[in-house]
């Protein structure tokens, strides 16, 4: 850490050296309408003609819209760019310190139809960040959705590397890493349960959403505590300008949102609301005598934040998210009833702070909360069962632009977990019973961390960091020692705060970019990561029981090593990007369930067992980013391995999720001012299962013989959807706006396959028993409809 701070003294020295002869140009880039801050902009540096010729400088607006240049004195031609948005240049005579806001507009609410874009826009080829894609809500409505419901995972999903876990699931595994190794944040709050409907759904409301961004190689280093990718989901701030209301309706769902300013230019809110309703249309068609009256499922979840600028520097934020899935069921004829509620809990509170000019803060507080719980009841008869996790975060962060050529990044965090394991409780008549559960986990979690964005000169760009991080199981705890049958022989106690277990260790990143020309460049990329937390899933359970545990004595960090290579070139003044990228990533430690293994009120560490894993592939995007025409084509060949000494006799089996082609193709066309079409096409190989081989009858028992894992492929998995948006264009000008959606799920009816199960016919008894493989598939074809206002 020493070297860590001596080197930042350094640059703090010459930029104090050198600020004698250089100005600098801050301030932040805005939406022109709503006045919300634009993440991720483009803000390049041109000498004016008459100027001497020097290479053009960029930097990007950070999370709050915040940017700053230092430069020589002199004239200059500043110009915004923005995917999402019209450019805008500006000339500046830099003879003092200067502060400018840009403000922009969007393409979507540009009235004009001759669209005039900035002259270049060539992230893809200019960043040294490799694997990291940012997509606009604009961008993700336009895309087909499943049954209505616009849904940013599921677009995430079309991205090469990113593969789906299931027919219409939100979850996701990229480049070969499990569901768990992803590190997916709602403002700055991590989500441990992505999923409505049993993951059908993800939990984040387009309306609430302004912008998400996914980084699956290069990971830098002010991210950690997962090894695969990270999803950085931002909300809303809420209109600063004027009341705005939006909303939707659609064939399972309706949503509904409110922003506006509460101090004009001060403060302003968003407050946003979904519930689906299947279960108070079907209601009234199910009698009260009926023995299931009473049963249903729903989900709602609420967004809302507000904010407050205090002055030029100073600007606090609060957001929250609240969600809930609930199923109910009723058995009146055997007097049976269950409860099932699950969901997330999320605040955060950040602070922004300008020191000056070159020095932007932020300081987050965060509380996160995800609860699981099963309730049951038969005449005198109850059953509890909760399960759950509870974090609070404590975590500042600083943006330094000491020098044209470096943009430092430094911070760090504090992280208190609880994790609550399957808690029972029972109730007979008048007697209560609560078993000898496994005791809740705690656990502090801390990490320190420096990166530089450094351009030595016009052909390189290194982004170069490291990070440290720490993670300790701590009490109260006590620790078992057991014999071979699973008995207590003998127990420790660890006391509040008392350290069990510690872990920890340095994470260095590093991402290189060469400039072959202007519009191609190769980059390389390094990063090791270590993850502290692991949820491991059991492939039979179908509701979201599975349990987030910490690393303890038994259990170790995962390790990961991920090396990246990759070529980018765009074509056509930066029209088309394509990038094609290879990979290898080294696991260590990774946890999985022992055969055979069943869900009980046991410890699960108890039950686990210890392996590697690598994957390596290779990945090809081609995007075409403006025009009536725009869409993408993605494509994956990727190799995903475990090994486990306990597992498969020891021998390398493919991944549940390892699959070998993967290929998506997403097409958006402007047909008319009142039409927009919209189509996806995705192809995969099929998932990697076990089956049994062979059957016996054992004293006239049927017994299975299985494979060895996963060796076994379902059929390929394939579908188009399409969509039309219509959005009506009235004589007059209204204050109610609206547009329609009509989408087709699964054009063809493909019957992709959901699971395999055994069937059996006939008896052993007539000598005619048959078992038949049948395949269970979820969704045919589905329309829908969905109209949008605002207003």
């Amino acid at each position: 850490m020493r070297k860590i701070i001596s080197g930042v003294a350094v640059l703090l020295v010459c930029s104090a050296a050198l600020s004698q002869a250089r100005f600098t140009l801050n301030g932040y880039v805005k939406d022109s309408l709503s006045g919300e801050s634009i993440i991720g902009a483009t803000i390049s540096v041109n000498r004016q003609a008459d100027q001497a010729v020097g290479p053009a400088k960029a930097v990007f607006s950070n999370q709050y819209g915040f940017y700053s240049i230092t430069l020589d004195a002199g004239k200059y031609n500043i110009s915004v760019s923005h995917v999402s948005y019209l450019g805008k240049s500006i000339e500046v005579e830099l003879d003092n310190n200067q502060a400018f806001n840009f403000d922009v507009i969007s393409k979507s609410a540009a009235i004009s139809e001759v669209i005039v874009y900035s002259r270049r826009r060539d992230g893809n080829v200019r960043n040294a960040q490799m694997g990291k894609v940012d997509l606009s809500m604009s961008q993700v409505r336009n895309i087909p959705a499943f049954m209505g419901e616009v849904d940013l995972l599921k677009a995430i999903q079309l991205l090469p590397g990113v593969r789906n876990a299931g027919e219409g699931n939100a979850g996701f595994y990229v480049r070969g890493g499990g569901p768990d190794q992803n590190l997916i944040m709602l403002d700055d709050a991590v989500v441990y349960n992505t999923g409505h409907l049993f993951g059908f759904f993800s939990i984040f409301n387009s309306d609430a959403i302004k912008n998400v961004s996914l980084i699956k190689g290069g990971m830098p280093a002010q991210y950690g505590g997962r090894l695969s990718s990270v999803v950085d989901v931002v909300m809303k701030e809420g209109n600063i300008n004027k009341l705005q209301m939006d909303g939707g309706i659609g064939l399972i769902a309706s949503r509904f949102s409110v922003q506006g300013p509460i101090k004009k230019d001060k403060a302003s809110f968003i407050l946003s609301a979904r519930r689906t309703y299947i279960d108070a249309l079907v209601k009234p068609f199910i009698k009260k005598s009926s023995s299931f009256y009473g049963s249903g499922y729903y989900f709602y979840d609420v967004n809302a934040k507000i904010n407050y600028r205090f002055s030029e520097k100073d600007r606090v934020y609060l957001s929250g998210y609240f969600g809930r899935d609930v199923f109910d069921f009723r058995n009146s004829k055997r007097s049976f009833k269950t409860n099932i509620p699950w969901g997330n809990s999320t605040a955060t509170l950040r602070w922004n702070h300008v020191f000056n000019r070159r020095l932007f803060a932020n300081t987050t507080l965060v509380y996160n909360d995800y609860k699981f719980r099963f309730t049951a009841s038969q005449e005198n008869f109850e059953l509890g069962l909760s399960s759950g996790i509870k974090d609070g975060t404590l975590k500042t962060d600083f943006d330094y632009y000491p020098l044209p050529d470096h943009k430092l990044k430094f911070g760090g965090l504090l992280t208190y977990h609880r994790f609550i394991p399957n808690v029972v409780t029972g109730k007979q008549d008048s007697i209560v019973f609560t078993p000898n559960n496994e005791s809740t986990k705690f656990a502090a979690e801390t990490a320190l961390y420096l990166q530089d964005d450094w351009e030595p000169g016009e052909k390189w760009k290194i982004n170069y960091g490291l990070r440290w991080s720490s993670f300790t199981q701590i009490g109260p705890y006590t620790r078992y020692l057991r014999d071979a049958d699973g008995n207590k022989l003998d127990s420790t106690v660890y006391k509040n705060f008392d350290r069990v277990k510690s872990y920890g260790g340095l994470e260095p990143r590093m991402t290189i970019r060469y400039s072959v020309n202007e519009s191609m460049s190769v980059k390389a990329a390094v990063t090791r990561n270590l993850q502290y937390i692991h949820l491991v899933s059991n492939a039979g359970t179908t509701l979201p029981t599975d349990l987030w545990v910490p690393s303890t004595y038994i259990v170790k960090p995962q390790i990961s090593w991920l090396y990246s290579a990759g070529l980018f070139k765009n074509f056509a003044d930066n029209q088309y990007e394509t990038s094609l990228e290879l990979y290898f990533k080294d696991m260590k430690n990774q946890v999985d369930y022992k055969e055979g293994y069943t869900p009980s009120l046991k410890d699960p560490e108890d039950e686990f067992v210890f392996g590697k894993g690598w994957s390596y592939g290779a990945e090809l995007l081609v995007n075409k980013v403006r025009g009536r025409f725009t869409g993408w084509v993605g494509y994956s060949l990727s190799w995903t391995w475990r090994k486990f000494v306990q597992l498969n006799e020891g021998q390398k089996y493919p991944a549940r999720y390892d699959r070998r082609h993967d290929m998506s193709v997403v097409a958006n066309y402007e047909l008319a001012k009142k039409w927009k079409l919209g189509a996806v096409f995705v192809y995969g190989t099929g998932n990697a299962i076990t089956l049994p081989e062979r059957f016996y009858i054992i004293n006239g028992v049927l017994t299975q013989e299985y494979s060895k894992l996963n060796q076994y492929r379902m059929k390929a998995y394939h579908r188009l959807d399409l969509s039309a948006t219509y959005t009506p264009v009235p004589r007059k000008k209204r204050k109610l706006g609206s547009y329609w959606v009509f989408s087709i799920y699964n054009l063809y009816s493909r019957l992709n396959p959901y699971f395999i199960y055994f069937d059996q016919q006939g008896s052993l008894a007539n000598g005619d028993l048959k078992v038949e493989a049948q395949q269970v598939s979820l969704f045919p074809i589905l329309p829908a409809v969905t109209w949008n206002f605002k207003f």
